[in-house]
């Protein structure tokens, strides 16, 4: 594992199969699809910025990397992906062996360049519009009022403000406005088109409406004194905005005790989409939609109000009862394309004990690459602590940037199905494209509305060549090339350029599968198999996603196993995969598979976590972390068991979305007696803050923040630990250890589901 994590650090890359297979046949035999986990923005302390131009091949249009061939005394280079040979430009005349430009050193395989154009062109500020729903209690009221605020202090001094809140009705506030709070105001239950906003919203009051035209901004028919009205720089209107603030009640509309708020979200998010249309389109600009219930009114309404109508549950999806669910869909992609074509961002934090929509705003959030956060109120750390962290530029900042465009060049064998992840379609099509499609394809090239440094996509790749040409052929050009470029607006204002490009050796033929598996990575195939198993059950229908999983897996251990056919007790995997099917079983028990017991709106959210996060925080949630604590040893790793539960010790259990500190039966006695206060048991209170001070060390680094749970063994928030436990110990097991744990439960255990995997492994 460690030479992988090593690729990693150096160009933020993880592949399944870093041994590739050298032709269609042989790739499909793998299972495990060939595959690129890439963080385009990773942070990297030494990361070289190069204050020039990118040379670009004449052709394919990659740009010149260490893997170039170059001949000094021609001042020529080649190609490595359509071998086109290319003449350097006079500016790289004094190139040779000892005196090379920095993107031809072998060690910078990942470059950044800074294009320094047109300098009087201002880079362009940040842009936040805050859209606030007000049909929420007094109390949850108070809390999101006291978060925003914190929120605005933090607010970098030059980025503009906006802000619009919603109920029964749409209030756009004009914060230029300073005499006295103004509010334009629309009716929640029907669309308003962008011509009819800026209408109402007197833009063109002082200055006649261009007859022809796009209106978009300063530049094109909008005065900036008009623009000014809504959107403000945060240091002048930081008074404005917080006396709005305070100023704001609770949606005064009557609520019928059988009837549900009126909120009007779709309609609201609408208004924001367009006004930030109409006054900054392609700057960074991200909408912030705080959303406290379901919308139920406006077009994207997703429960009706009558309180006898649940919302709609996985069942109801499932048979396709869920009246509102393909509307709201469709109204949320329409925005997400528009939101896309500017370049805006849509941030999501949904704070509520019922569901408010997060599965029907999930496309619109993921292909503008917003974050997301869910938690259960308003007042919950999860949200006070993400919604800080947000605009935090300390330690632990997130990197926030935008207007990213992500492109991709490779070798001529390989094709592109697509990328599942934060991400939009430009539809560029071209030889690179394949004709199966996963996730966002068809396209060569991708818009990244927001990206930060944790950003991950995962791309999906085919190998096209039918058959292996003679084996002299083979042993001069067995490399496959792969350049990601990703072209994004750096939260200093500058636009930058990032490249990576990797270079992969290929084999084929009889004797390959030895090289295959010397190259496989297996936490980078179980997030692959992740993402896919997610992405598949919610665009196939009738998808089983366990029969799937099982299968794969059992086609992979028959193909790479060592085994005398028909003997289980033969069986064996190589270091490599050996804890592949360890990854399999703890992905079928998973939230992102198992979504009994979760709403839409969980599993929505858990898989666009997923879906943006790297290799590593992938595994935690696939298979948590588990760490014990006891007066014996130091903290040491703990297997994800039932058996690992003992009365003397602490667990620390990081399933990522939360963090659980469970302290055993006799450990939870002491500590309700108040041992750890006593003087003479310092160890023991050392014993109990150790776990503590991990779990803030994780939170502090994470977003969003996880929830922490701190529970007793045989209390009810126990269930929290329980749930993620391997059952090898049951209601019916016989043998029960004294101090331990069993859990109730027919799930099989991980050593019965290894042993039928033998079993079928081996036919």
């Amino acid at each position: 594992m460690a030479e992988f994590m090593d690729l990693e650090a150096q160009d933020g890359v993880r592949m399944a199969w870093n041994v590739v297979p050298g032709t269609k046949q042989e790739g499909s035999n793998c299972v495990v699809p060939i595959s690129a986990i890439y963080t385009p923005i990773k942070h990297y302390p030494n990361l070289p910025v190069l204050p020039y131009a990118p040379l670009r091949c004449r052709t394919c249009r990659s740009i010149l990397n260490p893997f170039s061939i170059v001949d000094f005394a021609a001042k020529i280079w080649i190609c490595p992906f359509c071998f086109q040979r290319n003449h350097f430009p006079p500016h790289y005349a004094s190139i040779s062996d000892d005196n090379l430009p920095a993107e031809l050193f072998p060690q910078y395989t990942t470059i950044e360049y800074e294009s320094l154009g047109d300098k009087s062109s201002l880079p362009l500020p940040p842009v936040f519009m805050f859209v606030v729903d007000t049909c929420i209690i007094e109390e949850e009221m108070s809390y999101l009022k006291s978060a925003l605020s914190q929120a605005i202090d933090l607010l970098p001094d030059n980025s503009l403000v906006g802000l619009i809140t919603f109920g029964t009705l749409v209030h756009v506030h004009e914060l230029g406005f300073a005499q006295i709070p103004k509010t334009y105001v629309f009716k929640g239950s029907k669309d308003v088109s962008k011509d009819q906003l800026l209408d109402q919203l007197n833009f063109f009051l002082n200055k006649p409406k261009p007859t022809a035209g796009v209106i978009a901004g300063a530049r094109d028919g909008l005065s900036s004194d008009t623009i000014a009205r809504f959107l403000l720089p945060a240091s002048d209107c930081e008074f404005a905005l917080n006396s709005v603030l305070e100023e704001l009640q609770k949606d005064p509309w009557p609520i019928p005790p059988d009837q549900r708020a009126t909120r009007c979200t779709g309609t609201a998010l609408s208004i924001a989409a367009n006004l930030l249309g109409a006054c900054v389109p392609g700057s960074g600009a991200r909408i912030m939609a705080f959303v406290g219930g379901p919308s139920t009114d406006g077009p994207a309404a997703i429960v009706s109000k009558n309180l006898s109508e649940p919302i709609r549950s996985h069942k109801d999806l499932d048979k396709d009862s869920a009246p509102h669910y393909h509307k709201a869909v469709k109204f949320y992609d329409t925005l997400s394309k528009q939101l896309v074509h500017q370049g805006h961002v849509l941030d999501l934090f949904a704070c509520a004990l019922d569901q408010v929509g997060v599965a029907e705003l999930k496309v619109a959030v993921e292909k503008t690459g917003g974050l997301v956060v869910l938690a259960e109120s308003f007042g919950h750390s999860v949200f006070k602590d993400s919604l800080r962290r947000v605009f935090h530029s300390e330690d632990y900042d997130l990197g926030l940037c935008s207007n990213g465009i992500f492109e991709i060049n490779c070798s001529k064998d390989i094709k592109v199905q697509g990328i599942i992840g934060p991400c939009a379609s430009l539809e560029k099509k071209g030889p690179l494209c394949s004709d199966t499609v996963v996730g966002q394809g068809n396209t060569s090239a991708w818009k990244m509305c927001g990206l930060d440094k944790a950003t991950t996509l995962c791309l999906i790749f085919e190998i096209v060549k039918k058959d292996i040409p003679d084996a002299t052929i083979q042993s001069t050009s067995n490399q496959f090339y792969f350049q990601f470029l990703t072209y994004y607006q750096h939260n200093s204002g500058q636009m930058r350029l990032r490249v990576t490009t990797l270079s992969r050796r290929w084999v084929a033929g009889p004797g390959s599968i030895q090289d295959l598996i010397s190259g496989f990575d297996q936490e980078a195939a179980a997030v692959v198999m992740a993402r896919l198993v997610s992405f598949k059950m919610e665009i196939e229908a009738e998808f089983d996603p366990i029969r799937w999983l099982d299968k794969a897996l059992i086609h992979i251990c028959s193909r790479f196993g060592d085994y005398q056919k028909d003997s289980p007790s033969s069986f064996s995997l190589s270091p490599r995969f050996s804890i592949f099917p360890q990854f399999i079983f703890h992905l079928r028990r998973s939230q992102f598979v198992q979504v009994f017991n979760n709403s839409p709106d969980e599993t929505a959210y858990f898989r666009m976590i997923l879906n943006r996060e790297n290799v590593t925080n992938s595994v935690v949630m696939i298979q948590p972390s588990l760490i014990s604590y006891s007066f014996h040893s130091g903290p040491e790793p703990a297997l994800l068991d039932v058996a690992a539960i003992a009365a003397d010790r602490i667990l620390l259990l990081d399933s990522y979305f939360t963090v659980v500190i469970f302290h055993g039966a006799t450990i939870a006695q002491w500590r309700k007696a108040g041992y750890h206060n006593q003087p003479e048991h310092q160890a023991f209170a050392q014993l109990l803050q150790a776990p503590r001070d991990d779990a803030d060390a994780i939170m502090k680094e994470r977003f969003p923040v996880p929830r922490l749970v701190i529970c007793d063994q045989h209390g009810s928030q126990a269930r929290f630990l329980l749930a993620k436990l391997n059952p090898s110990a049951t209601y019916n097991s016989d043998a029960r250890i004294p101090g331990g744990d069993i859990i109730f439960t027919d799930d099989v255990s991980f050593e019965v589901f290894l042993d039928h995997l033998q079993r079928l492994a081996v036919q």
